[in-house]
């Protein structure tokens, strides 16, 4: 049935619909480093819950659409998407899994670094949103490899996986460096890396549905770390107007 409710028509970039998706669960067989130590659901929901947090307080709309710790079918996942779809509209929604690539099964360590997109195939707006992923990526990653296929004009490359087929908005999912690699995944545990991969996130997404927007996740942390010394401040202040009381 037609969505012809008018608000959904031409929705500003604030009131679009963004929907971070992290990829597997707790009780995934595999889909961790052969040591054991790192698991791709819980990075991928570390990860998600701060790009769901950042673009929420730069003033946009985004939710996790697996808030759950366990595995999530993909079936369930594509419902939940298409849900929002028929909510707000197709063209006012758009989905991002996060994942991290393997080279192998978990059995031993690799070489193979990078990180890339994908999307469905064929020239869709999922392409756009790719575009604008990768060029971030370009800026918070330096001096590391972005896995790319200019096969059909564009960077991502493009795969049959569920999440991107049987979706009806705007889907791409990303692969953040590998978790058989310790080069990698040394940088992807580290506090720097981090905060690249969210960038990456939240920037290439804004670029995408709000590219003339004056603000970004850079000044979104300058003004954290500005409040945090701020509050800092006055607390010493408290403290030494107590002292004096005492």
């Amino acid at each position: 049935m037609l969505n012809l409710n008018p608000m959904t028509l031409n929705m500003k970039p604030q009131q679009k619909k963004i929907l971070i998706d992290n990829g597997h669960g707790c009780n995934t067989a595999g889909k961790r480093s052969p040591d054991g130590r790192f698991r791709e659901y819980a990075w991928t929901r570390e990860i998600a819950r701060a790009v769901v947090a950042d673009i929420n307080d730069l003033g946009y709309d985004a939710q996790l659409l697996v808030p759950e710790e366990y595995d999530v079918s993909l079936s369930a996942r594509c419902y939940r998407v298409n849900c929002r779809c028929d909510e707000y509209g197709k063209r006012n929604v758009l989905c991002i899994s996060i994942h991290v690539n393997a080279a192998g099964h978990g059995d031993r360590w690799y070489n193979a670094t990078g990180w890339c997109a994908y999307t469905c195939k064929g020239q869709t707006t999922s392409d756009k949103l790719a575009d604008c992923l990768y060029r971030q990526a370009g800026l918070w990653l330096p001096g590391h490899r972005l896995r790319t296929d200019y096969s059909d004009g564009d960077p991502d490359q493009e795969a049959e996986f569920t999440i991107l087929r049987k979706t009806s908005c705007t889907c791409v999912l990303t692969e953040n460096g590998f978790q058989d690699c310790e080069e990698s995944l040394r940088f992807l545990e580290s506090e720097a890396g981090k905060e690249a991969i969210i960038g990456l996130h939240v920037d290439g997404i804004l670029d995408f549905i709000d590219p003339n927007r004056p603000y970004g996740y850079k000044d979104l942390q300058k003004h954290r770390r500005s409040k945090s010394a701020n509050d800092c401040q006055i607390q010493t202040q408290t403290e030494q107007e107590f002292d004096k009381i005492l």
